[in-house]
């Protein structure tokens, strides 16, 4: 059995923990808002205390064959396009590591030939005497082709289903193998199967109405906490942002919404992990922190190479998956994935944490306690 069957039959079947859910995310006054963030608050500090822990995305390759109407990096769209080598890859890790990170997310498009399992791990090999936690995401993958990352030292794996309306999924996803809604929605369990300690999910809010996708979203959690238990569930809420392409969502989640949805998340599910990037502007994750987040990305960069500069010698454009001649004036770098709002360097962040009373936290666990 796999959460499909789950999804599917959510229009009459929902958990109660599920049904919790529903509710708290129903139109509430002010005055209830409040009192759900007050809550939420409540229940953040006795299950995490005053930590937050952060990381950084290192992207990797923005090369893919998917045509994903949303997404800076879809085949079709005329970006400049760069894998980074090993070496490169080291030097962008070097960056990250002296801005203090201990934490380090992979992020690559879906292209085979360019992102393959050994790659990965040989990314991942080279990191580990750096970070004590390294996560990927990247284009799903089989259960045998997940274990040699985590045999090389990968902890968690991030998928997020995008939405999870099969329409909606058929509408936004044009060509390529991301087309199969299934396939993607088993990834987490089978990275749970090839040994990846944590598994990470989420639903990228305004491609469907936020509050069916949260529902869908909160039956995922509800359902790898029963079956996948042995791992540490974490979910993000992230919003869309603007990309190359110019997609534009066709719902809108605002800011009130997502602080909400935070809370709702919270209390419902008192020690998962909630993650808010760096796609949200300063004062609003300043805002949204105390009420349930527990893992922050900081001074992130959304294109290979965006830290240091490497890559730019094997730049090329791409139109429609062609190669063409590449276009420099206007541009040195790799194309991001899509447009951060939080550009405060992780210095700052770590301060105006310390400042609201949390204590950040760059490294929260050590690959030695794994050994022993």
């Amino acid at each position: 059995m796999s959460f499909a069957a789950t999804l599917d039959n959510l229009a009459t079947e929902r958990s109660a923990v599920v049904r919790q859910l529903e509710e708290l995310i129903a139109p509430k006054s002010d005055s209830e808002l409040e009192i759900l963030g007050q809550r939420a608050r409540v229940l953040t500090r006795r299950n995490f205390g005053r930590t937050m822990r952060l990381f950084a995305p290192l992207y990797l390759s923005n090369e893919c064959i998917n045509n994903c109407r949303y997404c800076g990096f879809s085949r079709d769209n005329p970006i400049l396009r760069v894998t980074l080598d090993l070496d490169q890859v080291a030097v962008e890790a070097r960056h990250l590591a002296a801005e203090g990170f201990r934490q380090v997310l992979l992020v690559a498009g879906e292209h085979p030939k360019f992102v393959s399992g050994s790659y990965l791990s040989d990314c991942v090999r080279a990191l580990i005497p750096s970070f004590s936690s390294i996560a990927i995401e990247v284009g799903p993958m089989e259960a045998n082709e997940y274990a040699p990352v985590v045999a090389a030292g990968a902890e968690a794996l991030v998928v997020y289903q995008e939405t999870y309306d099969r329409q909606v999924y058929a509408q936004m996803h044009i060509s390529g193998p991301k087309r199969d809604f299934e396939w993607r929605l088993e990834c987490p369990e089978r990275g749970y199967a090839a040994g990846f300690r944590r598994i990470g999910i989420g639903a990228l809010f305004g491609l469907a109405r936020w509050q069916e996708e949260a529902v869908a979203l909160a039956a995922h959690v509800d359902y790898l906490l029963k079956h996948c238990w042995q791992a540490q569930v974490s979910v993000s809420l992230p919003r869309l942002r603007p990309a190359a392409g110019g997609f534009t969502p066709a719902f809108v989640m605002n800011d009130r919404d997502l602080a909400q949805l935070i809370c709702a998340f919270r209390i419902t599910f008192p020690q998962v992990g909630i993650v808010l990037s760096t796609r949200e502007r300063a004062a609003l994750r300043d805002a949204l922190v105390p009420l349930g987040v527990t893992m922050m990305s900081a001074g992130s960069h959304t294109e290979p190479g965006g830290y240091t500069g490497q890559g730019t010698a094997n730049l090329h454009k791409t139109v429609r998956g062609k190669i063409v001649a590449p276009d420099f004036e206007n541009a040195q770098i790799a194309t991001g994935q899509f447009e951060i709002s939080d550009d405060r360097p992780p210095s700052e962040i770590a301060d105006t944490l310390r400042r609201i009373g949390l204590e950040p936290v760059w490294k929260d666990w050590d690959q030695a306690l794994l050994a022993s």
